[in-house]
C-alpha cells in the first residue's frame, strides 16, 4: 500500500480516509460498484489540489477516479481497489461572466442548471441542458460531451466550450483553447479533452460559451401516437421542415406510464409514444402550431399547446422515475434521424423476441435513444436485460449510429467499443492515452 503520509502532508484536511465518507464518492449512478476498497479520498478545493493528488499518484503508480456529482450512467466515475478518489464537487465558483464576450468561467463543480440561472439575470443562458442539468457538474458534462434536451437547437457540451485548465497524469497544469471565436494555433488539444471521461486530464476549469435568451414568449406541444413508429415518422418531418424546435424529446408508452405513476401530472398514456417540445423566439406559437400540424399530418392522434413546463417536467423525471421502478438497464444509443421509424420497429421486435418490456425515451431531434429493460434485479435477471441492450446497440449500429451519444463508454459499455471502431482508430486511441498517461493512473481500464 502507498505511504499517504507526504500526500496528507501536501494536502491536509482535504484528504480523507474516513470509510464511510469515502464509500459515499466510491460510485456513480450506473448500476455497477466499486471495484475494491479505495486508498483515500481528495476533496479538492483548487486545482493545486488535484496537481498535488495526480503528481502523488503518478508517482507512486496509483489509480485514480474522478468523481463530480456522481450522476454518471456508464460506471466512469467508479472506485478503484487500493486507489485514489478526486472529487471536483467543492470547486463551484463561477469565476468570471463576461456579458460582453457572452463566456462564463467557472470551476468544474458548478452545477449546470445553477450556471444556467446565473447566466439569465444577464439576458444569457448556458446551451446544454441534460436531463440531470439540476444535480450535474459542468466539469461531468464536459468529461462525457453530454447532449441534452436543447441539443438538437445547440449541439452537445463540446460546442459550448472555449477553454479548459487540465491537470495532467503527472500534475503539470496545461491550458487548452482561448475565449476568441477563432483560434487555429496547434492542435485542438480542448475538443481532445471534452468527453475524453477522465483518461487523460483532469478538468478542473473551464470557459464557456452563452447565448442571448431568445425574445417573447417559448411555447411547450404534445403530441401523441399510436405507434412509435409513426412518432418516429414525425420527428424526420419536423426536422427536415422549416419549422425549428429547441427541445423535441420522445417518451413511449411504457415511460410516460412510469413517470406518470411516479409523479402524476395529468398525461394520458399514449397508445405508442409521445413527443413533448418547446419552441422560442417571437413566433414561438407559430412554429408550434407549424409543429403540431407536422405531427398530425404524420397521424398524430391528438396534439396539445401550452405556455406551461409541465411537459417537459415530466421528460426530466424519466431517470428518478426508472430508478424508482427497479429498472436499470439500459443504452444510450444513437441512431440518424431518418432512421428514428426505423430503429423504433427494431426495438419492438427485440422486446418481442427476448420477452421483456423496454421503456424509451429519446433527444429525438437528434436521433439519441435512452432505452431500458424491465427486467428482475437478480443476476439472471441483469444478464438477460445487457442481451436485450446488446442487440439494440448492435440494431443502431447497423442503422449508421452510436453505441454512446452522450454517457460515455465507462466500464458499461467498454466490450461494445470494438463493434463500432475500427482497429485503427483503436490503436490511435490508445497511442494518445500512453502518451499523456503513462504510467496508467487515470481512470484505467475504461472508456478507451
Amino acid at each position: 500500500m502507498a505511504d499517504l503520509q507526504d500526500l496528507a502532508t501536501r494536502l491536509g484536511d482535504r484528504l480523507v480516509t474516513d470509510p464511510e465518507t469515502i464509500a459515499a464518492h466510491a460510485h456513480d449512478s450506473s448500476r455497477v460498484g466499486p471495484e475494491g476498497t479505495p486508498l483515500a479520498l481528495v476533496v479538492a478545493r483548487s486545482t493545486e489540489d488535484v496537481a498535488a493528488a495526480l503528481s502523488w499518484a503518478n508517482a507512486h503508480g496509483v489509480p485514480v477516479s474522478v468523481r463530480g456529482a456522481g450522476t454518471g450512467l456508464a460506471g466512469g466515475a467508479n472506485a478503484y481497489d487500493g486507489g485514489l478518489i478526486v472529487s471536483l464537487a467543492q470547486l463551484t465558483e463561477v469565476l468570471e461572466l463576461d456579458t460582453a464576450n457572452r463566456t462564463a468561467r467557472v470551476q468544474a463543480g458548478v452545477i449546470t442548471a445553477e450556471l444556467d440561472a446565473l447566466a439569465r439575470t444577464e439576458g444569457l443562458f448556458f446551451p446544454p441542458d441534460p436531463a440531470s442539468a439540476r444535480t450535474s457538474t459542468v466539469g461531468g458534462n464536459i468529461a462525457t460531451n453530454a447532449g441534452g434536451l436543447r441539443c438538437v437547437a445547440h449541439g452537445v457540451t463540446s460546442d459550448s466550450v472555449a477553454a479548459l485548465v487540465v491537470v495532467l497524469a503527472d500534475g503539470r497544469v496545461m491550458r487548452t483553447g482561448s475565449r476568441t471565436r477563432k483560434n487555429v494555433v496547434g492542435y485542438d488539444l480542448t475538443s481532445l479533452f471534452v468527453g475524453s471521461e477522465g483518461t487523460l486530464g483532469v478538468v478542473t476549469e473551464a470557459t464557456v460559451r452563452l447565448k442571448p435568451v431568445p425574445p417573447g414568449s417559448p411555447r411547450t406541444f404534445r403530441a401523441s401516437f399510436d405507434s412509435l413508429e409513426a412518432a418516429g415518422d414525425a420527428v424526420t418531418a419536423i426536422v427536415n421542415s422549416a419549422a425549428q424546435p429547441e427541445v423535441l424529446e420522445l417518451m413511449d408508452a411504457l415511460s410516460v406510464e412510469i413517470i406518470e405513476s411516479f409523479k402524476p401530472s395529468g398525461l394520458t398514456v399514449p397508445a405508442g409514444a409521445m413527443l413533448v417540445g418547446q419552441t422560442v423566439g417571437l413566433d414561438a406559437l407559430a412554429i408550434a402550431e407549424e409543429i403540431t400540424a407536422i405531427c398530425r399530418a404524420q397521424g398524430a392522434t391528438d396534439t396539445e399547446l401550452s405556455e406551461s413546463d409541465s411537459l417537459l417536467e415530466a421528460r426530466r423525471l424519466s431517470n428518478p422515475a426508472l430508478n424508482a421502478r427497479g429498472l436499470k438497464i439500459g443504452c444510450d444509443v444513437g441512431v440518424p434521424v431518418a432512421a428514428l421509424a426505423e430503429v423504433f420497429r427494431g426495438i419492438g421486435e427485440i422486446s418481442g423476441r427476448h420477452g421483456k418490456r423496454v421503456s424509451t425515451v429519446a433527444h429525438a431531434g437528434d436521433g439519441n435513444l435512452h432505452c431500458t429493460v424491465e427486467a428482475p434485479d437478480t443476476e439472471a435477471g441483469i444478464a438477460e436485460a445487457d442481451a436485450v441492450i446488446d442487440d439494440i446497440t448492435r440494431l443502431a449500429i447497423s442503422l449508421g449510429g452510436t453505441i454512446s451519444g452522450e454517457h460515455g463508454i465507462g466500464s458499461v459499455k467498454r466490450h461494445e467499443l470494438a463493434w463500432q471502431l475500427d482497429e485503427a482508430a483503436l490503436d490511435v486511441q490508445r497511442a494518445i492515452k500512453a502518451a499523456l498517461d503513462p504510467r496508467g493512473i487515470l481512470t484505467p481500464d475504461r472508456a478507451i
